[in-house]
């Protein structure tokens, strides 16, 4: 296809989306509205109907579409509830085109109006070009704006350009509970897909598009010490108190500037190269804002080039509370039996993370060693989820960055992600496919928090920019 030619189909597709944004919107609305919370049992049955309503929408494009049963699992309360289905969606089969397949999700957080919203979560409300409800920008919203760029090459009787597999779950909010064995077991539904896209997370900015390459693990600890509660008048002054064990190994883990002090914490961490450190000096980032939205006073680090490499590329330490502690209001004068510290790593590619398991062990029995305390220590792992890299020179990010620029007139942050996603590690370590993560929402949608939304222009703009991906896909093959 001629640039010439390319770039007048380009501008039908963009024309008919601008001209049909109300009905986009319209249907964002009807999927707002479904309150599909996959955290609370009872609403699993909206899960469900949600997953339905989005089967449908499929189907509507000429999908093939299989609703994959899940079975059920069990809270702890005993109750038995249904898993809600997978869908697993094929739209065209050609061998000269190459598919991409599409990952997202449509179940929701939790949300109440009396939680602070300033409009009702589950009704899509506009103000000020803002899309406020819950789901808008996680994940609905992107979901949507992929089918409806999809439905734009119908709707105009154009050529498919690329091939569409679709995976969309409704339990990611809760763990994505499911889908790992169902990947495993249908991997012959990615034998001919070459790429996987995953629109599940936001720009670093409000105006400047983004295409996220990579994301930190994350490795939850407890650390139990003690056994029984005793009176501080009787017991006080002659005895190893157990908190005072845990507060001195909590105190252990990290040194005032932010470093971790595990022995061999940081050998695995791939050293900075030049080339990467230069992604980082073009990245929009602005470091007074991020300060002010999280009520922080102080950063440890004095650079934006120095913030976002302790976020994304260098792991760290975060010390999340006691259990056993006296906590309520007050002074209660008990020395406290079993306290139970926890802390997680955000672990960085490279690093194992049984390694890191047996590093954290060592050094905290050999703190409590040197305190001769006759108290036990336990240290467990319940929680370990691995990092994930992509190559940003990979076609497929080569083709995203075309079609961002084609929209949005200027190039893309490369970005990681502090945080975890372990969705993005899960498909790439199943699949052995190239994983890309093509956000389309911005840096203040407030994802997961009260007046969640996604901005007209984002979610149309969006739209556009799938479409003018699915035609630099095309042109890779």
């Amino acid at each position: 296809m001629s640039s010439s030619s390319s770039s007048v189909l380009e501008m039908e597709i963009f024309q008919y989306i601008d001209e049909h944004q109300s009905d986009f919107i319209e249907n964002l609305k009807e999927w707002v509205a479904v309150e599909s919370d996959s955290v609370q049992p009872a609403l699993r049955k909206e899960v469900i109907r949600m997953m339905t309503l989005a089967a449908d929408r499929l189907s509507a494009l000429g999908a093939t579409v299989n609703l994959v049963n899940l079975g059920s699992h069990q809270f702890l309360d005993g109750e038995d509830l249904p898993l809600p289905p997978v869908i697993l969606g094929e739209l065209g089969k050609d061998p000269q085109k190459a598919t991409v397949c599409f990952y997202g999700h449509v179940d929701v957080q939790p949300a109440k109006k009396e939680d602070g919203w300033k409009t009702d979560p589950y009704t899509l409300t506009e103000i000020n070009g803002n899309l406020y409800g819950r789901g808008a920008t996680d994940n609905k919203g992107p979901v949507l704006a992929w089918i409806n760029a999809v439905e734009t090459f119908r709707a105009l009787k154009l050529a498919m350009p690329v091939n569409f597999k679709f995976v969309i779950e409704g339990m990611e909010e809760a763990g994505s509970l499911g889908l790992e064995k169902l990947l495993e077991e249908n991997q012959y539904f990615f034998s001919d897909v070459d790429y996987i896209v995953i629109s599940d997370n936001l720009w670093l900015s409000n105006k400047k598009p983004a295409l996220t390459y990579g994301s930190r693990g994350n490795a939850c600890f407890c650390v139990e010490c003690g056994s029984k509660d005793l009176h501080s008048g009787t017991f006080g002054g002659i005895i190893h108190e157990p908190l005072m064990d845990l507060i001195a190994l909590l105190d252990s883990l990290v040194d005032p500037t932010g470093r971790i002090q595990i022995p061999g914490i940081y050998e695995n961490v791939a050293a900075l190269t030049e080339e990467e450190k230069k992604l980082y000096e073009s990245i929009e980032f602005d470091l007074e804002e991020h300060k002010n939205s999280g009520g922080v006073k102080k950063f440890l680090y004095g650079t934006k080039e120095e913030i976002l490499l302790h976020l994304w590329r260098y792991p760290s330490l975060s010390i999340h509370g006691i259990e056993g502690a006296f906590h309520e209001p007050g002074i209660k004068t008990v020395i406290p039996a079993k306290v139970i510290g926890k802390f997680s790593i955000r672990q960085v590619p490279h690093m194992d993370l049984s390694v890191v398991k047996q590093q954290v062990v060592e050094h905290l029995e050999g703190v409590f060693s040197k305190r001769n305390s006759p108290n036990t220590l336990e240290v467990s792992m319940p929680l370990g989820a691995k990092p994930w890299l992509a190559d940003v020179k990979d076609p497929l990010y080569k083709a995203a960055r075309r079609a961002i620029k084609t929209v949005f007139g200027e190039d893309p942050d490369f970005i990681r992600d502090g945080s975890t996603i372990p969705v993005a590690r899960m498909f790439q370590t199943i699949t052995q496919k190239s994983v890309m993560m093509f956000p389309i929402g911005a840096a203040d949608d407030g994802e997961h928090s009260q007046n969640e939304k996604i901005s007209r222009h984002n979610y149309i703009e969006g739209t556009k920019a799938f479409a003018a991906f699915f035609l630099e896909l095309s042109k890779l093959h």
